[in-house]
C-alpha cells in the first residue's frame, strides 16, 4: 500500500496538531512536515518530497494563496488542498485559480478532510459534493456569461469535449457521464485526459473553475 505523504500549512500550532492526530490516525498516510507560514513551508517542500499538502490561507508573512502560486509553479509539485475558516472566501477562490485542487472548512468532518486528501492524490474527482456547491455557488455571482469574453481554451476543443466538460462541471463522475452520453467508460476518460492536457488544467476542480469563469456553464 502506497503512504500518502501530508504536509501542513497553518500559522496556528493547535490546528496543526489536530491535523497531524487525524492525518496519521490513518494507515496510508503520514505527515512529512509543517510549517507556520506560506514562506517557511516553501523553504521545506523544498527539500521534501510531499504529496498532498494541507494550506491555510490566511497567515501573517506569507498567505496561502501566494504560497499555492509559487509552490504549484515548480516541477512536479503536490496537490494543495487549501484549507479555510470562511464559507465562500475570496483567498480560497484566488488559490482554486492559482492551481489547488480543493477547498474544505476547517470545520469539515473527518471523513470529507480524510477523502479529500485521497481524491486529489488520484486527481479524478471533483473532492465532495458541499465544496463544489459552493463554487457553484460562487460562479453564480459572475457577471453574465453572455458579457464574458470567450476563453481561447475552449477554442482548442471539440463539440464532444465541450459536452464532456460541461457535465464535469456540473459535478458529474465519470461512471455518469458516459451514461449521459452513451458512451464506454474508458472513452469519457480519454475525454478528461484531453480536456486536461489542451486546457492545461491541473485537475477536474480546475476544469470546473474554467467552465463557469468562461460562461460554458452557469451554476
Amino acid at each position: 500500500m502506497t503512504t500518502i505523504r501530508v504536509f501542513l500549512v497553518d500559522d496556528q500550532q493547535m490546528v496543526r496538531a489536530g491535523f497531524r492526530m487525524l492525518v496519521e490516525s490513518q494507515d496510508d498516510m503520514v505527515v512529512v512536515g509543517e510549517a507556520g507560514d506560506g514562506g517557511d513551508a516553501l523553504e521545506q517542500l523544498a527539500v521534501t518530497a510531499t504529496d498532498v499538502v494541507l494550506m491555510d490561507v490566511r497567515m501573517p508573512r506569507m498567505d496561502g494563496v501566494e504560497a499555492t502560486t509559487r509552490l504549484l509553479a515548480r516541477p512536479d509539485a503536490p496537490r494543495v488542498i487549501v484549507l479555510t475558516t470562511f464559507d465562500l472566501d475570496e483567498y480560497a477562490f484566488a488559490a482554486i485559480r492559482a492551481g489547488a485542487s480543493a477547498f474544505l472548512l476547517k470545520d469539515a468532518a473527518p471523513p470529507d478532510l480524510l477523502g479529500a486528501i485521497r481524491s486529489v492524490v488520484a486527481g479524478d474527482a471533483v473532492v465532495a459534493p458541499s465544496t463544489t456547491r459552493r463554487l457553484l455557488d460562487h460562479f453564480a455571482a459572475l457577471p453574465d456569461p453572455r458579457t464574458r469574453t470567450a476563453d481561447p481554451r475552449l477554442a482548442v476543443l471539440t463539440e464532444r469535449e465541450l459536452e464532456v466538460l460541461t457535465l464535469i462541471a456540473r459535478g458529474r463522475s465519470n461512471t455518469e457521464i458516459a451514461a449521459d452520453l452513451v458512451v464506454a467508460e474508458t472513452t469519457v476518460k480519454t475525454h478528461v485526459g484531453r480536456l486536461l492536457a489542451k486546457t492545461g488544467s491541473r485537475d477536474r476542480v480546475q476544469l470546473v473553475v474554467l467552465a463557469y469563469e468562461s460562461g460554458l456553464a452557469t451554476a
